[in-house]
């Protein structure tokens, strides 16, 4: 008879990857012109006590509303910083249910001919 190995999980993350959007971002006036292109990254860690015990989208944290939220505020304005549209980003994920860690990155790719991205990022974890 073989036997079932039951793991603990005590790790369970939410990972928006690459979200390409267009945000009204920079300080120089050529800047101030069009919005840019800004790659957003988001991990979210999730309280592993409250994993869904059904296949139920009402157990879980539903990721239309992690991407609702990062297109909200990047639809609100201007931001001078990408420091600040971080900081934004960050303070509005970390009010959803269940979040007890996160990252967020951005990144703009489109600010230097030399190289892939200039990025920012601030996270609550290692």
């Amino acid at each position: 008879m073989r036997t079932v190995n039951t793991l603990a999980i005590t790790d369970r993350r939410f990972l928006l990857q690459g979200l390409e959007v267009m945000v009204r971002i920079g300080i120089y006036d050529a800047e101030r012109l069009a919005p840019q292109r800004v790659i957003i990254d988001v991990e979210l860690v999730l309280d592993a006590d409250t994993a869904p015990q059904a296949d139920d989208v009402n157990e879980t944290l539903n990721y239309d509303l992690i991407r609702n939220t990062v297109m909200d505020i990047v639809g609100r304005g201007h931001f001078d910083l990408q420091e600040t549209l971080a900081r934004a980003l960050f303070d509005q994920l970390a009010m959803l249910p269940d979040v007890t860690g996160l990252r967020v990155r951005t990144a703009k790719p489109d600010a230097y001919e030399d190289c892939e991205t200039i990025a920012y990022q601030l996270s609550s974890f290692d």
